[in-house]
């Protein structure tokens, strides 16, 4: 039984507050005949909850919430129903998601002929010279062999493409594509990208990691209203796969300064952590002194830095080669050195510190870099992130609990890339493949999202893959580097309390408890029942934010 107290503990400091009035009806809204997981491991389980505005303010039995209940309370009967904290997701890239909604699905594609089928389908749809972008497109599902712009020139003549993996590293153009960049046989390759070739020295179409700024600098950006209509689509779809939050992790200003725009004219109706290239570090500091770090709709504050590339073009950064590219190791997106001089710059101004890392090597340089901020800057609550953790040598998994590291992991990952990981890895490398299980057991913190659109925005896929760890082509029912394996409980708070304490808003989001905002999902299965078994098949009945459903119905 939880004491009247502690169903009430919030609402004595939203009075002091002044958030409350005195004559106040205490709770507007109770939701009773749940089965709602808490996110408090010393509570896990309320049957009802209690909403004033955008706030828990009681939390407990039904007999308790009734208690409180006024004769204007709004009674909603969850018949049972299975109720989490409002999920977030620690990583999209949030606009190029967004337009993706409406551009051509390479994802599924299984043959080079399906690829050029649809890519002219979807320039057959443009005006001539518009460009075609979005894609997702992944070798692995057609053989490994990657695709050239020879394939497509023929479907796409007046058409510009520039369609991305799905790891979004490396980026197909067509012929006309190229010439429009100017990228020939005697373009250099940039620093911290590569533009492949053919035997004869000329372009084949793909550019890797930072060569793709050399046609993106010349594809025409789109207009406000248009950033702005793609990210009230996504918007709408994150809220309909349980979603209350997303930390958005772009390189450039265009996604936060669209969500400011959208905020001034209202609430979003999802919460948005917008993080910005670490390069302009200066000038998120100048907006923090100026402005502070926005609200709880959007926030900022944060920068993120790029470290290595992925493993899927052989771009992220390992001690050893890849096992099935001779003497390479990988490649850093900036010099190590100066990814230091700007993070200790950022760490100085109180930013907060995101950073890519994938291969082995590009985690342990991240850790060494955390451990000198503290000597440089001196000790704070920094919560520096390591976005993906894909890759660890073993014996650098304590570290992030000893430097207080947060792993920002998307464990959809490993079961996609796990059907082809062990062929540029190696078979000895794969306990270290998204450690998720022996990162907890050394006490670090774990945060889960997507990375959308790499993979889909879709927390229950995440959970699934978490618990069960079965590669997408059904070859490893029992589990890829099954040892890895976490429970659902675990994966639930790396979505909840884990990813609050991530944006530093563990005060007040991540948990069902009096005084914390209201954001919460329904869904109509429970989660936590035979081991996650049905996670897959759950459905979002509703997602509330801030107390008003967003998502879905509830009936009265």
């Amino acid at each position: 039984m939880i004491r009247r107290r502690d169903l009430l503990l919030g609402l004595g400091g939203l009075l002091a507050g002044g958030r409350l009035a005195a004559d106040t009806q205490a709770i507007e809204t109770a939701y009773l005949n749940a089965r709602a997981w808490t996110g408090i491991p010393a509570r896990p389980f309320a049957d009802a909850f209690g909403v004033y505005r955008d706030r828990l303010v009681a939390v407990g039995s039904n007999e308790e919430i009734r208690s409180l209940a006024r004769p204007t309370t709004r009674l909603v009967d969850l018949q049972g129903a299975f109720v989490t904290p409002g999920l977030i997701d620690n990583h999209t890239h949030f606009l190029r998601a967004s337009f993706m909604l409406r551009t051509p699905e390479l994802r599924t594609v299984r043959t080079r002929d399906e690829f050029v089928q649809r890519i002219a389908e979807s320039a057959g749809a443009l005006t001539p010279g518009e460009w075609l972008q979005g894609g997702n497109w992944d070798e692995q599902v057609w053989g490994g062999e990657l695709p050239r712009r020879q394939w497509i020139d023929a479907a796409t003549p007046k058409t510009p493409v520039a369609v991305v993996r799905l790891d979004q590293h490396m980026v197909l153009l067509n012929s006309l594509a190229l010439r429009l960049a100017g990228i020939n046989r005697d373009t250099p390759d940039p620093d911290g990208g590569l533009i492949l070739r053919d035997a004869d020295g000329e372009p084949t179409g793909i550019l890797k990691d930072k060569a793709d700024e050399l046609v993106q600098r010349v594809i025409p950006p789109p207009g406000d209203a248009a950033v702005e209509r793609a990210i009230n689509a996504g918007i709408a779809h994150a809220l309909s796969k349980g979603l209350t939050q997303v930390h958005v992790t772009e390189l450039d200003w265009v996604t936060h300064d669209a969500l400011r725009r959208i905020r001034a004219r209202g609430e979003p109706g999802l919460r948005f952590y917008s993080l910005v290239p670490i390069e302009d570090w200066e000038r998120m500091e100048t907006l923090v002194r100026a402005e502070g770090r926005g609200d709880d709709w959007v926030r900022w504050g944060g920068v993120k830095g790029v470290v290595d590339g992925s493993l899927g073009s052989r771009t992220a950064v390992f001690r050893e080669p890849y096992a099935d590219s001779t003497g390479n190791y990988g490649l850093y997106r900036v010099p190590p050195e100066r990814m230091y001089e700007m993070a200790r710059g950022a760490d100085a101004a109180g930013l907060h510190l995101a950073l890519h890392a994938i291969g082995d090597e590009a985690n342990r340089r991240v850790l060494d870099l955390v451990a000198a901020l503290a000597s440089a800057n001196g000790s704070r609550d920094r919560r520096v992130r390591i976005e993906h953790v894909q890759h660890l040598a073993m014996a650098d998994v304590p570290r992030f609990a000893a430097l207080g590291v947060i792993a920002s992991m998307q464990p959809y990952h490993a079961i996609d890339d796990g059907r082809w990981a062990e062929k540029p890895l190696g078979a000895k490398r794969l306990h270290g493949a998204w450690a998720i299980r022996s990162l907890l057991d050394a006490r670090a913190r774990v945060t889960f999202g997507s990375d959308w659109p790499v993979a889909p925005i879709e927390p229950l896929l995440g959970i699934d893959a978490a618990v069960f760890r079965r590669t997408i082509d059904g070859k490893n029912p029992d589990g890829w580097v099954p040892e890895q394996r976490i429970s659902v409980t675990e994966a639930l708070t790396a979505y909840t309390t884990a990813n609050a304490f991530a944006g530093f808003q563990d005060d007040r989001l991540g948990v069902l408890a009096p005084g914390f905002m209201a954001d919460f999902v329904v869904f109509d299965t429970d989660l936590t029942a035979a081991g996650g078994a049905n996670v897959t098949r759950a459905r979002v009945l509703a997602t509330a934010v801030g107390g008003r459903i967003r998502h879905g119905t509830l009936q009265t």
